[in-house]
């Protein structure tokens, strides 16, 4: 890498993202060894000494620290990524940003609008590089969804429907709070399915089908206390186990949304379903290497749902990895996404989805909880570019 310029990475938090982000880095030097510009781990961070100390080890960091301030205050830092729980994204981000530091954060962007804005304004104030781990984006057969819909092929859309169905908290004794389940807690979260799985469903559509202009929607918690493993007393939840809603694209089409962590059988149930004036796509995480395409301009005798398997080199991504008809995997939208990030400090260009594009998809999200709320339809204020 001597004739790399280097980009000294600062991870904050060590969990399950920190590690999917550290393996997209590492991979970067083996299949995308032309780039200008290449990854080095300088530093990983977390609160707990031991625990760190072992992570930077097994992974490959050249040191670690404890307190993410130290982090972002090191010259040897170019890039910060934050892959803490969403209460933190923005102060970490903002104090990143006033430091000249470029930040990749992980989704949702933050845990409200406001908190969300003032990211954007200390990026473009700074005028560092940024962007958002919205990953499915990076999975070829979404990106060839994308393409597909670009073309016109579809014509004109009719229709989006996505869900993001789940069954790992159908347990009343399962706590909120804590490492492992700060995604119960709201103070921490912010919201639950909201924006922890239609916040995932909410981005790719707008990418995919442009912005969404209002909401109608309905929450609920079904479990309406959990013992918080911080205080170790009952508490009242705050997220929302389920949520569904229904909206107006930009374009005219219509959208339904489900997401629930309590629909027993399902893991990670993510589908989208897009339907058009000459044909429809569909795809489902569980499959995520095919793309189910139908086109109403086929002859009657042969017309019907045809499944493409995106293992060719000329399909999105492709070309970086095995031979035709062999699968990749749910880490390799991240690896996309971390090249693309590398790449785009080449041309110069923004990777999106950028601080912007995110603020963008939390306006979404909170519409959608307001709306809940208040049983009543409402705006979402988009203005979608990304």
């Amino acid at each position: 890498m001597s004739n790399k310029k280097q980009i000294r990475i600062g991870l904050i938090g060590t969990g399950l993202m920190g590690r999917i982000h550290t393996n997209a880095y590492k991979r970067i030097p083996d299949f995308f060894s032309e780039f200008e510009y290449q990854p080095v781990l300088q530093a990983a961070c977390a609160r707990r000494e031991e625990k760190v100390k072992a992570f930077a080890a097994q992974w490959g960091y050249a040191s670690y620290e404890t307190d993410w301030r130290k982090l972002i205050a090191r010259e040897d830092i170019d890039a910060v990524d934050i892959c803490t729980p969403n209460d933190s994204h923005a102060e970490i981000a903002i104090a990143a940003a006033k430091a000249g530091k470029m930040i990749l954060c992980e989704k949702p962007l933050a845990k409200t609008v406001e908190q969300g804005q003032a990211m954007v304004e200390a990026v473009e104030k700074a005028g560092v590089k940024n962007t958002v781990w919205y990953n499915y984006r990076r999975i070829p057969a979404v990106t060839l969804a994308k393409q597909i819909v670009d073309s016109g092929k579809l014509g004109k859309i009719f229709h989006y429907r996505a869900n993001f169905l789940q069954d790992w908290t159908i347990n009343p004794d399962l706590p909120q709070g804590g490492d492992a389940l700060w995604r119960l807690d709201v103070d921490a979260a912010g919201s639950g399915v909201t924006g922890d799985l239609l916040a995932h469903c909410i981005d790719t559509a707008m990418w995919i089908n442009g912005g969404i202009v209002d909401v109608s929607a309905m929450t609920e918690t079904f479990v309406k206390e959990r013992v918080h493993q911080g205080s170790g007393k009952v508490q009242k939840v705050g997220i929302d186990d389920a949520c569904i809603f229904h909206c107006h694209f930009a374009n005219g089409s219509l959208g339904l949304f489900e997401a629930t962590r309590y629909a027993r059988g399902h893991k990670a149930l993510y589908t989208f379903e897009i339907n058009g004036e000459h044909a429809s796509i569909r795809w489902d995480l569980h499959d995520m290497n095919w793309l189910e395409y139908f086109d109403h301009k086929d002859e009657s005798q042969v017309r019907g749902w045809r499944r493409i398997h995106i293992t060719e080199g000329e399909q999105p991504y492709m070309k970086r990895w095995w031979i035709p008809g062999t699968s990749i995997g749910y880490e390799h939208s991240f690896i996309h996404q971390a090249a693309d990030f590398f790449h785009s400090l080449q041309t110069g260009k923004p990777c999106h989805p950028t601080f912007q594009d995110a603020l963008e998809t939390q306006k979404v999200c909170q519409a959608v909880l307001d709306s809940a709320h208040d049983r009543s339809w409402k705006d979402t204020g988009v203005k979608w570019e990304g």
